[in-house]
């Protein structure tokens, strides 16, 4: 990853496609809380996003090959190692542990997203000021 070459803007923004596509797989687990053998499922780690090169051993050539045509980047969506429980039909969606990641990715879109609006105020401020 290069990091120098990465814009803050672009950093954020990747970051709220990440969290945007982290709350559609909640509302799906959620959606299918009472489907017979369905697995929860949550998405890899944004950090695995960054970097673009490698998904589970793959070179990405293509977002849309990972996910949806519409994918900003390469957002691997993935069984939930970490689901708290299964039910004997072999659903291991749990509401409670959904809502808290919910709430979690809420948060995190807030900062992401004021933290963009505060990048553009500083750039806002350093345009209009005098010299």
């Amino acid at each position: 990853m290069n990091i120098p070459g990465i814009s803050f803007f672009d950093l954020a923004s990747q970051r709220l496609d990440w969290l945007s596509e982290s709350q559609r797989v909640v509302a799906e687990n959620v959606a299918n809380a009472d489907t017979p053998g369905f697995r929860a499922r949550t998405t890899a780690e944004f950090g695995e996003m960054l970097s673009g090169e490698r998904v589970a051993g793959l070179a990405v050539t293509d977002p849309g090959h990972i996910r949806g045509t519409d994918a900003a980047g390469p957002v691997r969506v993935i069984e939930d190692p970490e689901a708290w429980a299964t039910s004997l039909d072999g659903n291991s969606v749990v509401l409670e542990q959904q809502a808290i990641r919910a709430s979690e990715l809420s948060g995190g879109y807030q900062l992401a997203a004021t933290l963009y609006r505060k990048g553009h105020e500083f750039l806002r401020l350093a345009v209009s000021a005098n010299p």
